[in-house]
């Protein structure tokens, strides 16, 4: 009976640190870095850095998980509070628009990891919180190339010459 008490009462203080290691009421504030000149790259690089407030102290320290277009990542510890979520896409595949980072904590992380195993969709799993970033879109470069101007040009230079010489030559 003393073992059972025992074992029940580790048990109970496990379960109220890890209830109380949760963040309650997460508030994020958000930075958004990406690549704005995609003409010599073959990727866009996109970066979001975050700051993370709970309302129970000490819950902003744990390690936090992303999911962001069906891929996941570590968010990286950067500071105090602080973390960052970096990831890249094709450019063909990149439009501008609004791109959601969902923000999990170890529970809810291992919740999608179980889904993922199950072959189930990791969207019906709740994260800790969500970060929606805007993505202005990145240069591509200018709509017709220079070289395909100069040559139109120099067609055009030739055609006026050539018509205005066979019109003095008659």
């Amino acid at each position: 009976m003393v073992k059972f008490v025992l074992a029940s009462a580790v048990l109970c203080c496990a379960l109220s640190f890890a209830v109380a290691n949760s963040c309650a009421n997460p508030d994020v504030k958000t930075n958004f870095y990406s690549t704005t000149d995609a003409t010599i790259v073959s990727q866009i690089g996109f970066v979001t850095e975050f700051t993370l407030k709970c309302s129970n102290a000490g819950a902003e320290k744990q390690p936090l998980f992303a999911e962001v277009l069906g891929k996941l990542a570590p968010a990286v510890r950067v500071g105090d509070n602080k973390y960052q979520v970096s990831w890249n896409e094709e450019i063909k595949k990149v439009s501008s628009g609004s791109y959601t980072v969902r923000l999990f904590d170890e529970e809810s992380y291992a919740a999608v990891r179980k889904a993922q195993r199950a072959g189930e969709d990791i969207q019906s799993v709740k994260p800790l919180t969500t970060v929606t970033v805007s993505f202005p879109g990145a240069y591509k470069g200018p709509w017709v190339n220079s070289e395909i101007l100069a040559t139109g040009l120099v067609g055009f230079v030739a055609y006026v010459a050539f018509t205005t010489r066979s019109k003095l030559m008659s």
